[in-house]
């Protein structure tokens, strides 16, 4: 009898475990058909992902240019090295996530922070094969024996600038018009922007003012114009001085007065670049309501002492207040001001720049007076940047304070004159550590003028 029950109970547990057995696998078949209908495996989703078209276009990385010379370019993600391809071709195969959490993080790219380094390409020019080299600034002309200085680039830190490229910014800028308004190194710049777009088209003069101060030119097969508005402090302002900078009294400055030679011009330009700075450190006599305010560096006069800090303060103020009032919708940038190469005194005491390499990072710092004005500028930057982007204005900063701050070596120096060394030793000369030589470093600031404006 026992027997007969031991075998019974054996049987029940026999079944049980088939039982158990089946219910499991039940339970894992229902399991994959769900996971097959659902999505359910998270991996093989994240490491193959099938967007749609719109989704790709709305998570391409802020780091993808919009516009290469590259026939089928790749770019880097700069957390997992993925490269996507740019062909336009294969653009609407690009695998992205589906999550827009799963993107790469990128911060917007810092163009004004980076390195110099040697480029054997050169210059896109030469003084050969530009005629619109100001004699101050031709270092070549002027018989400047060393070249180095012209093989190296401009390299930003954490992303790609690639060199300006004339026939896609002339194609860019059909029907434009560009006006680059501030003081000589206003000139100078817009003097490297012709020369590097006279290589694919010549530019033609269209107009100069009396002085030969503000000049407007002229790229017939793309309509497009470029014109230099001279207007030193952005305000309105007698100037006692000649073209080589020999003054008979103090500069009369109107603080509360913007300079009609460019504020009438402003609205029929669709980029603009706005420069002030060095000249806000002369004498000047400042006036508010045409009534004398005080002044800046006059000791022979009985007048009140005014920093010029806040002079310039006061201008910018006025000058982004009528930019923002205007809600013009063209793109705007205000240009930092840029620092001076003078070592062991001043241009007007024995200060020279006679190096050929470029500084390492450090080596230069601003002078007092620059230090004073870059705070001014970026501060009030700031905040007209805040009030045009509520208003959904363009207004963006150049800033090649830090990148020129690093290159000594581009300025003309005593190759301001041709031939110095052979002139007659009773010409009073002095080094020129302000402006920069054509071709120079002064090149890479429409490697930066184009990446903001292509691809913002």
């Amino acid at each position: 009898m026992k027997l007969k029950w031991d075998w019974s109970l054996e049987k029940q547990k026999h079944l049980l475990a088939k039982l158990a057995v089946s219910i499991l696998l039940v339970g894992l078949a229902f399991r994959l058909l769900f996971s097959q209908s659902t999505g359910f495996s998270e991996v093989a989703e994240t490491l193959n992902p099938k967007p749609t078209k719109s989704e790709n276009r709305g998570q391409i990385p802020d780091n993808v240019s919009q516009v290469s010379e590259n026939p089928n370019p790749s770019v880097d993600f700069p957390d997992n090295g993925t490269k996507v391809s740019l062909d336009p071709k294969s653009a609407a195969s690009v695998d992205f996530p589906e999550n827009p959490d799963q993107i790469p993080g990128k911060e917007k790219c810092d163009l004004f922070t980076g390195d110099w380094i040697p480029s054997s390409s050169g210059p896109l020019y030469t003084n050969e094969s530009c005629s619109l080299i100001e004699g101050h600034q031709n270092c070549m002309t002027n018989g400047r024996p060393d070249t180095g200085y012209l093989y190296w680039r401009w390299n930003p830190r954490d992303c790609e600038l690639p060199p300006f490229n004339a026939g896609q910014f002339l194609e860019l800028m059909r029907n434009k018009t560009w006006s680059l308004i501030g003081d000589s190194i206003t000139r100078n710049h817009v003097q490297s922007l012709l020369c590097i777009l006279s290589k694919v088209e010549p530019a033609v003069e269209v107009y100069h003012d009396e002085e030969y101060r503000s000049k407007r030119w002229l790229f017939p097969s793309y309509n497009f114009t470029v014109s230099v508005i001279w207007s030193p402090f952005l305000a309105k302002a007698t100037i006692f001085e000649d073209y080589n900078g020999v003054s008979t009294s103090e500069v009369e400055l109107h603080l509360d007065k913007l300079d009609q030679t460019w504020t009438d011009l402003y609205r029929g330009s669709d980029y603009m670049i706005f420069s002030s700075g060095k000249w806000f450190v002369k004498s000047t006599i400042y006036y508010e309501n045409d009534t004398i305010l005080g002044c800046h560096n006059c000791p022979k006069r009985n007048l009140t002492a005014i920093g010029f800090n806040f002079a310039y303060r006061k201008v910018l103020q006025s000058v982004f207040n009528f930019i923002i009032s205007s809600n013009h919708t063209g793109t705007i940038f205000y240009r930092s001001s840029t620092p001076d190469h003078f070592e062991n005194g001043e241009w007007y005491n024995g200060g020279s720049c006679q190096r050929t390499v470029p500084a390492k990072e450090g080596e230069f710092e601003m002078n007092e007076l620059n230090k004073i004005l870059r705070v001014v500028e970026l501060e009030e930057f700031e905040k007209a940047a805040t009030k045009a982007s509520e208003k959904g204005m363009n207004l963006k900063l150049l800033d090649v304070m830090k990148l020129s701050l690093l290159r000594p070596d581009g300025h003309p120096g005593l190759y301001r004159y041709f031939h110095p060394y052979s002139m007659d030793n009773s010409t009073k000369i002095f080094y020129d550590c302000l402006h920069w030589c054509l071709p120079g470093p002064i090149d890479s600031w429409n490697d930066l003028l184009m990446e903001m404006v292509v691809n913002g």
